[in-house]
């Protein structure tokens, strides 16, 4: 999949999700997610536990 097609997929990813993680990625491994969260400290907590593993995060809900 080129990064274009990639983009494509994370701009679609983030609809599907309106409050939640929905992808991460590391080096050269991305992994579409599907992470609702009721709450701010349940968004930041999932976010946290993955950058803990070295992943950025793309998630909704929050301040950018």
């Amino acid at each position: 999949m080129s990064r274009k097609e990639y983009q494509g997929m994370l701009e679609l990813a983030s609809e599907q999700v309106p409050f939640g993680v929905y992808a991460v990625e590391k080096a050269d491994y991305a992994e579409m997610r599907h992470d609702r969260c009721s709450s701010m400290t349940q968004l930041k907590s999932l976010i946290r536990q993955f950058r803990a593993q070295g992943f950025k995060v793309y998630a909704n809900g929050k301040d950018k």
